[in-house]
């Protein structure tokens, strides 16, 4: 038996007043989907518990079959695993966005999704700027990047808000605070005074975009504790494709095979259709394949309803279809990790809706992927980290 797990991250929400109260979700056509579900088990887990942030790191860990309450240490670390940062005792990593402030507003929490290219070179002015034998910036995909500090832990102490929860919002009441914050916001203050004299935001301005302003530092974590293998826990083979760093980390950290396929990315220029063959073609030699879409986050992070339709469709279209084609015995379980609703711009903890598909998982009378049909069911798992069992055991 083989197995595929399709992550489409973010993708449930909020019903919107302006489209007849419907989810995007239920606003977008996926044939693919629907067929899977009528045939399939649909049903609602908790990928966050109670008390614990709603971040990809926490319901990823869930959704992947470990229990976040246990292994969960920060989220920053998790990234730098992925990017081949080591972090040693007495070091911290955070994650750093290049943001853009515009009158002391949070503009864009992204910089206008800058590109890795122009951000890694940003990245390598801040460093030479500001690092030192204790501060390094490290470049990562896009507008996230990883900063690590050596002999201050107690800057992991400080209480930080994640930019994308508040976009549009005036930052100076969401700046680091208490204990260690200190550091915190002297380096964001600087790196200011750095990025504003860069040829690439002088550029960018030429062009129409959004210039980088500022880093926002946040998500801060010491080492990540060991973390027993996939294999070891559930006797599969794994492999993962995702197009950001998180995903690939929490990856790694269960052992799993990464696997670099061409044009994955974090937005809507995903080679949809690529990562799609190249998961599948990763079953020749593996149990299982995960694959992680980051598209529908992103396009809810930016309020983009239409796009994160879109998404979705793109997603069914490109990725189920091909899952649907495959030869040989499969079981399938496709979910999002949280929802991401368009009118908030960022995650809540809140159930989402699961489908199983496979020998041994028998039909509930559902007829689409939606929040609603999946409530419906009655079907729920409360602790979302039992899911992967549940899975690899209904069949």
């Amino acid at each position: 038996m083989k197995y595929c797990v399709l992550i489409m991250d973010g993708a449930a929400g909020w019903p919107l007043k302006e489209r007849g109260d419907k989810t995007t979700l239920e606003l977008a056509r996926t044939p693919n989907l629907d067929a899977f579900t009528r045939e399939g088990m649909l049903g609602m887990t908790n990928n966050v518990p109670l008390g614990m942030e709603p971040s990809s790191a926490v319901a990823g860990m869930s959704l992947l079959g470990y229990d976040p309450e246990v292994y969960y240490k920060g989220r920053a670390a998790i990234e730098a695993v992925s990017m081949g940062i080591p972090i040693k005792r007495g070091e911290a990593v955070f994650r750093c966005n290049l943001v853009t402030l515009k009158r002391g507003c949070m503009c864009s929490y992204s910089s206008g999704h800058i590109e890795s290219e122009e951000s890694q070179q940003l990245i390598t002015a801040l460093n030479e700027h500001l690092g030192s034998d204790t501060i390094q910036f490290y470049p990562g995909v896009g507008y996230r990047h990883i900063l690590k500090i050596k002999g201050h832990m107690e800057t992991t102490q400080a209480i930080c808000t994640p930019p994308h929860d508040i976009s549009g919002k005036a930052v100076a009441k969401y700046l680091p605070k208490g204990r260690g914050s200190r550091l915190l916001n002297s380096l964001m203050s600087n790196s200011q005074d750095v990025l504003k004299h860069q040829p690439v935001n002088y550029k960018r301005v030429a062009r129409g975009q959004m210039p980088a302003t500022s880093v926002w530092l946040f998500w801060g974590s010491g080492p990540i504790p060991k973390t027993p293998s996939f294999k070891e826990v559930y006797q599969l083979s794994a492999a993962l494709t995702s197009g950001v760093d998180l995903l690939r980390g929490l990856g790694m950290m269960m052992s799993m095979d990464i696997l670099d396929i061409a044009g994955v990315t974090d937005n809507m220029t995903n080679n949809f259709a690529g990562q799609a063959d190249g998961a599948l073609k990763a079953l020749a030699d593996r149990d299982m394949v995960v694959v992680h879409v980051e598209a529908p986050d992103e396009s809810g992070h930016a309020g983009n309803a239409d796009e994160k339709i879109a998404a979705i469709e793109k997603i069914d279209s490109e990725i189920v279809s091909r899952i649907r084609s495959y030869k040989g015995e499969l079981c399938l379980l496709v979910m999002p990790d949280h929802p991401t609703p368009v009118a908030i711009c960022t995650h809540v903890a809140e159930p989402v809706p699961f489908l199983m598909w496979g020998p041994g998982f028998e039909p509930n009378k559902a007829q689409r992927f939606t929040e609603s049909e999946a409530k419906q069911t009655d079907v729920f798992i409360h602790k979302g980290h039992n899911i992967m069992s549940r899975f690899i055991g209904g069949h």
